[in-house]
């Protein structure tokens, strides 16, 4: 079994409750494997020649209230390979808890503290770890998911996996927070084999943001926007009335239509008016009209 050698981050927002964990590593699809969380319980990466299964086990011990270190003490008495593992937990209550085995690759080791864990090994040095867990705590004017990513990022930055970059994954939960709202898996993003992962990570959470960000602060389309949505949408055969810059329910479908064509559907509510840059995301997919 090939180690799991690589940095993550486990973390809790304590203005929202939402819970999450961004890793990387030269590992192919570490999203795969690491990272574990659940809205309301707890959040766990599990790494180092991972035992997947301290995952549930840890987010079932956080549920019926015990501690993350209640969770370490089952996994050490249940494990014959507990030398080689390495985890981190963080519980809904924010208390945290990081481990490393004797056992796993230099340089290895982990920080707790209130609301994060941050583990690595076979990583260039303790920089690596200092690096998650000072820009965590500084970047507090970011939105969680983004200082998450921040985060990883500046580790990768600091060192990394000495071995090299090939996959990064972020997870993160919060209640009622997944797609439609039936669930609470609100970000979900794994690039599985790049030459920089982190990097790219960082972009497909921008385009996660662009396309399920709730509508807010949408401004009026001017009749010259109107025009562009009439126009465009009856070259692509979405619209059959005149380009004349007039709202009505023919226009409003047509924008739907195009809002659809490019999965923008969440971020309209209505009306003739858009956020800016989702107006911007329809000028760049279709350009002129």
């Amino acid at each position: 079994m090939p180690p799991v050698s690589t940095f993550s981050l486990v973390a809790r927002d304590p203005e929202t409750g939402d819970l999450g964990v961004a890793v990387a590593s030269k590992f192919l699809a570490v999203g795969a494997v690491v990272p574990f969380a659940r809205a309301g319980v707890g959040a766990v990466a599990t790494q180092s020649y991972a035992n997947t299964s301290y995952g549930p086990r840890g987010l079932a011990v956080l549920e019926v209230g015990g501690s993350p270190e209640d969770a370490h003490r089952i996994f050490a008495a249940s494990d014959p390979g507990h030398a080689r593992r390495q985890y981190g937990l963080v519980a809904a209550s924010g208390a945290a808890f990081s481990f490393t085995g004797d056992a796993c690759h230099p340089w290895a080791g982990g920080r707790a503290g209130a609301n994060y864990a941050a583990q690595g090994n076979l990583l260039t040095g303790p920089e690596v770890v200092d690096a998650l867990v000072e820009v965590f705590l500084e970047r507090t004017d970011l939105p969680f998911p983004e200082r998450l990513v921040t985060a990883l990022l500046a580790a990768d930055r600091a060192g990394g996996d000495q071995r090299g970059r090939q996959s990064a994954a972020l997870l993160v939960v919060g209640e009622g927070k997944g797609y439609g709202g039936f669930n609470d898996r609100w970000i979900d993003l794994r690039v599985d084999d790049h030459p920089d992962p982190v990097p790219e990570l960082e972009r497909l959470l921008g385009i996660h943001r662009l396309l399920f960000n709730p509508a807010r602060n949408a401004r009026p389309l001017t009749d010259e926007e109107i025009r562009w949505v009439q126009a465009t949408a009856a070259r692509l055969g979405l619209y059959a009335g005149p380009a004349d810059g007039a709202w009505g329910e023919t226009v409003e479908a047509a924008l739907k239509a195009l809002l659809g064509r490019e999965n923008l559907e969440e971020r309209y509510a209505g009306g003739p008016q858009l956020e800016e840059e989702v107006f911007a995301a329809l000028r760049e997919a279709y350009g002129e009209a």
